[in-house]
This record gives structure tokens, sequence and C-alpha cells, in this order.
């Protein structure tokens, strides 16, 4: 998802969605932990989108765009 379209959402629908990568970072990370983990890339996709949202919902709260 690309910050443009992040920056569209509605503030709930945003805290939605971080909360859901957040689950599944964690899911991710239980994967990597038990070595069931396929593709390793993953981690710092999800990694970069959870910043992309902090970076938007942190934004908002500013006032910057």
């Amino acid at each position: 998802m690309k910050t443009s379209e992040i920056r569209s959402l509605s503030e709930e629908e945003m805290k939605k969605q971080l909360g859901e990568a957040e689950k599944e970072m964690l899911d991710l990370r239980f994967k990597l932990a038990t070595k069931q983990l396929v593709n390793h890339r993953q981690i710092p996709a999800l990694r970069r989108k959870i910043a992309q949202f902090n970076t938007v919902v942190r934004e908002k709260e500013l006032g910057i765009r």
C-alpha cells in the first residue's frame, strides 16, 4: 500500500489496519522463532508498512498534511 493510499484512509481504518499489521508481525516473529517462516523478507516489508502507518498517524496529529 502506498503512502498516498494510507493518507486517504479514515483515522479508524488506519488504526484498524495498523493493529492488523502489528498482529501479523507477532505471528511472523513466532514463525521465525519456530523455523516455520519460509520468506524472511516478509518481516522487513511489514516493518516498513507499520512505519508508514505510524508516520501518517503522526502527521495527522501534528496537522502537517
